[in-house]
């Protein structure tokens, strides 16, 4: 299998000037039977625990696996640390040919209020959409052999399907595509959530699973290895973009990096697409129809993207492509914890404020060395009970004062907070930004934010006929039970008692989908949307299959 990658590609790049050099000095070995061996830093595991690899970034909105026991889905420890995250989302489906391979997305993006953030009283304080949600993002299944469950695969084909009836299981190897947004406000990003504070950002961002035997055997020196490239306006990655050699320079976006203003209407063409040397592979590509500008980043082996082995965590030169042919509701990702290939995201409660945050600490991620807090201290923090009593939470690190410049890295933070990314991978006690009523009520910035309004996604020109309404929030709950007993939102024990959900509503003539707690339309229900135990995976939530109508036509 893995010589059959390397002619698929091999290690090589176009890129040219200082990347290219980058990456012929970066590589340690070539790219022969056992691949490109990994650095001492690197994207191993998104999740930052890898034992052979120190992570080179904070972790960044990782996709969420799930794990099997005695044939039960169950939440998915990475080296002993669970790794859940909260992802309300809506599926889109449909049986048309080409609709799992060929979407577009059409959005306007938010506006903070011009006031910067308070740390005051939850659930009325003024936020920005970075407390709220540190990486809305658009996914696809893509098909890789080396990934989860390791099996061949033949891109754009609906043979890839997994087995029924909980689809975690068979199949072809499978990745996770995320097209992740970045808001502004909390730079820098190669250890925090923002590009800078008047821009958004985005990346085609693709995470693997090295497991197999039902998620029973996995290399734990590379369990979840990311793939990670800017959207560029010349299509050249910043760094180099694959797990085993990645670097500070991956992550840090440089003046080719499209930045998007607060407002701009945007198009998002997700596809398969002819590489320079005459292959396919995946493409991403924005156009801001307010300022005329685009760019693109295109998952190939030319362009450095890599499959890692699960053997070795060697790295193959790879050109991912999308995995299935149709968007039917069973062609799915098998390994995620979410049921689902194409969709559009909010990934939630990442982020609490604070008065003020204690007990200092320095960190290096490769190259980048800071300075961040463990503790926050203020109204969010004292809502909930202690810290791992009776919640599994033991530090609210990374955390950062308001003006705080990163060694002068980054425009100063906007507000005192916490990303709760080092010890667990999010808010598991709930009482973070995201859990209060602080979500966009209005198309107007006012104390909050306005929402993302996002038009019906189209497959070459054709609509996705359902939808299903979803989320993994309970998934993280300690009193959710792996049978789905006990599972909800809002989370039962939550000081906030709130959760925000999807709206469809007529703006300026078109029929857009809102995230938040919107007043101007269908919310179908608000928290009741998302329906009960899942299918797929129980501790989720999952709404019925309905047909995807446009405001209430």
């Amino acid at each position: 299998m893995e010589k059959a990658l390397r002619r698929l590609g091999g290690w090589r790049s176009i890129c040219m000037g200082a990347y290219a050099a980058a990456v012929v000095l970066a590589a340690p070995a070539a790219a022969g039977a056992a691949g490109i061996q990994p650095q001492a830093s690197g994207m191993l595991d998104c999740n930052g625990h890898s034992p052979i690899q120190r992570s080179v970034t904070v972790a960044k909105g990782c996709s969420d696996p799930l794990s099997i026991e005695n044939g039960v889905p169950t939440r998915f420890e990475d080296n002993g640390f669970y790794v859940g995250h909260d992802e309300p989302i809506i599926k889109f489906i449909s049986q048309q040919p080409g609709s799992g391979n060929d979407v577009t997305w059409r959005e306007r993006l938010p506006i903070d209020p011009a006031q910067d953030p308070t740390v005051k009283t939850p659930g009325s304080d003024v936020t920005h959409w970075f407390e709220l949600s540190l990486a809305p993002w658009f996914s696809m299944a893509l098909c890789n052999p080396l990934s989860y469950p390791l099996n061949p695969c033949t891109p754009l084909s609906d043979s890839n399907r997994p087995d029924p009836p909980r689809f975690n299981s068979g199949g072809g190897g499978s990745s996770f595509l995320e097209v992740q947004f970045y808001p502004p406000g909390f730079a820098p990003f190669v250890d925090n959530i923002s590009c800078d504070n008047d821009h958004w950002c985005a990346s085609l961002h693709i995470n693997d699973l090295e497991c197999q035997n039902h998620f029973q055997g996995c290399n734990n020196n590379c369990i979840e290895p990311t793939n990670f490239g800017w959207i560029q306006r010349d299509g050249i990655p910043t760094g180099p973009p694959g797990p085993q050699l990645a670097n500070a320079a991956t992550f840090t976006p440089n003046e080719q990096t499209l930045r998007m203003n607060p407002g701009d209407d945007l198009v998002i063409h997700i596809f398969d697409a002819p590489t320079p040397d005459g292959a396919h592979a995946l493409k991403v590509q924005i156009r801001d129809l307010s300022t005329g500008q685009s760019g693109f980043m295109q998952a190939s082996a030319l362009n450095g993207f890599m499959a890692t082995s699960i053997t070795n965590c060697g790295g193959f030169g790879f050109n991912y492509e999308p995995e299935y042919d149709t968007a039917a509701a069973e062609n799915v990702i098998p390994w995620a914890a979410l049921n689902t290939n194409i969709s559009t995201q909010f990934e939630i409660g990442h982020f609490e404020p604070c008065k003020r945050v204690t007990n200092p600490f320095h960190f290096t991620f490769g190259t980048f060395s800071d300075r961040f807090w463990s503790d926050c201290i203020g109204p969010y923090e004292n809502t909930a009970p202690p810290d791992g009593n009776p919640n599994p939470e033991i530090s609210d690190a990374p955390c950062w004062r308001k003006g705080f410049r990163h060694g002068g890295a980054a425009p100063p933070n906007l507000v005192t907070g916490c990303v709760l990314f080092f010890a667990q991978n999010g808010d598991l006690d709930y009482d973070g930004t995201s859990y209060w009523p602080d979500w966009p009520n209005s198309l107007t910035p006012g104390p909050f934010p306005s929402p993302f309004l996002q038009q019906q996604p189209t497959s070459n020109g054709n609509p996705y006929p359902q939808r299903q309404f979803q989320t993994n929030a309970p998934a993280s709950d300690v009193d959710c039970h792996r049978t789905g007993k006990g599972c909800a939102v809002p989370i039962p024990r939550s000081p906030g008692q709130f959760y925000p959900y999807w709206t469809q509503a007529m703006v300026g003539g078109q029929c857009v989908w809102e995230f938040g707690q919107m007043p101007n339309g269908d919310n179908f229900g608000g928290p009741a949307q998302y329906g009960g135990p899942g299918v797929h995976f129980p501790p989720n939530l999952e709404g019925a299959i309905q047909p995807n109508t446009s405001c209430a036509r």
